[in-house]
């Protein structure tokens, strides 16, 4: 049951929110193309659940303008807006049973005959068989599935989404990320979600703004901010990266740069720095991007390969993959993701090894930069 909503893109142009001398959201100016999933992403207190609060028109914006397609509702109230949210608490009714808090918005409207409506929205999140229990008899993946009905329903041209599966436990969280992705295709609306979890980010949405600090940082596809990030920030936000202090050697459709005593290359188009002879970079390379060889078997690298000598301080088997952490003359921890196909004997902390990898796996970021920006530490994570 595709419905494509006529609405248009929802557009923010110098949107800012302060509070006193607290600036929340920097002035900012973004595009949500119609019918597409987009995310907000980033670590908590960046600006993004305030921008999603002004979308709604639940927080008044500083300054700027929020348009749906050619129409501005900046001033319209939240009850006015062709947008409805659904919060991490779901907040169900836990008196009504599941077709009633679906049908609850309809109810208030004063519409009579809810009934196929209903129906259509429990089978559209496949709760169909659920309509006659309560709230407190469904899981929470479930009762997540109802307040996404009980949105739908009423047909808005925008859904918002504030941390929806944050309450959810990993392997619900993941069959949840499909589920949402799979109600957007279906029902064709622009769906703009918060959240902190870059897997959650990249696995629903088509685009991704990533924020920092009340700005974005970068906005791109998910894959193309992961492969080609242009800050510190994004690398390291965005999964692992490992970041190598270098200097420029030379410059041409590569980059030679010197770095832990040997010469590594990179492509100029990814590198988002101005690179001159001398000059200083942060050299990236994602850690499954990274082969590892015992020091004294270095026969089967590959020629052009840029390689790295270390030694193993750390390895964990994680199933799917074995993660290394090598000390280098390059990077104090440099990480290196490896997957299970042959388990490998020998290659335990203590023994010396090379990393090597293609140089078309690397990217070159401004040097000026804090190297451990946007780099998770527990209290974040707590």
């Amino acid at each position: 049951m595709t419905q494509q909503q006529t609405g248009g893109d929802v557009r923010l142009t110098g949107i800012s929110k302060t509070y006193g001398s607290f600036i929340a959201v920097e002035p900012l100016d973004l595009t949500v193309p119609q019918g597409t999933f987009f995310a907000l992403l980033g670590a908590s207190g960046c600006g993004k659940t305030t921008t999603l609060r002004m979308i709604a028109g639940l927080e008044e914006a500083t300054t700027g303008t929020i348009s749906l397609g050619d129409r501005d509702i900046t001033d319209l109230p939240p009850y006015k807006r062709p947008v409805n949210t659904v919060f991490q608490s779901y907040a169900l009714f836990p008196h009504l049973d599941i077709a009633e808090n679906v049908a609850f918005g309809l109810r208030r409207r004063g519409i009579k005959s809810v009934k196929k409506q209903v129906d259509e929205m429990l089978d559209l999140v496949q709760l169909g068989d659920f309509a006659k229990r309560k709230p407190h008899q469904l899981s929470g993946g479930q009762q997540q599935r109802v307040a996404v009905a009980r949105a739908l329903i009423n047909h808005p041209q925008v859904l918002l989404l504030d941390e929806p599966l944050g309450a959810l436990d990993l392997k619900l969280r993941r069959q949840m990320q499909l589920e949402l992705k799979r109600i957007q295709t279906e029902v064709g609306i622009t769906f703009i979600h918060v959240t902190h979890d870059q897997e959650e980010a990249m696995t629903m949405a088509d685009t991704v703004a990533v924020m920092n600090a009340g700005r974005v940082e970068q906005l791109g596809a998910p894959a193309d901010l992961y492969e080609n990030p242009r800050t510190t920030f994004v690398a390291n936000f965005l999964g692992t990266s490992n970041l190598i202090q270098a200097e420029v050697v030379s410059t041409g459709t590569d980059i030679v740069v010197s770095a832990g005593g040997g010469k590594l290359r990179l492509p100029t188009d990814r590198c988002t720095a101005r690179a001159t002879e001398g000059g200083k970079l942060l050299l990236g390379v994602r850690p499954e991007k990274i082969s590892l060889a015992p020091a004294d078997d270095t026969d089967t690298i590959a020629e052009g390969r840029n390689r790295v000598t270390g030694r193993i301080v750390d390895s964990s088997f994680i199933g799917v993959s074995t993660q290394y952490v090598v000390e280098s003359p390059a990077g104090k921890e440099l990480q290196v993701y490896e997957q299970n196909i042959d388990r490998r004997a020998g290659l335990t902390p203590g023994t010396e090894v090379v990393l090597h990898w293609n140089p078309a796996h690397t990217f070159g970021l401004d040097a000026s930069q804090d190297i451990d920006a946007g780099v998770e530490t527990v209290e974040d994570a707590a």
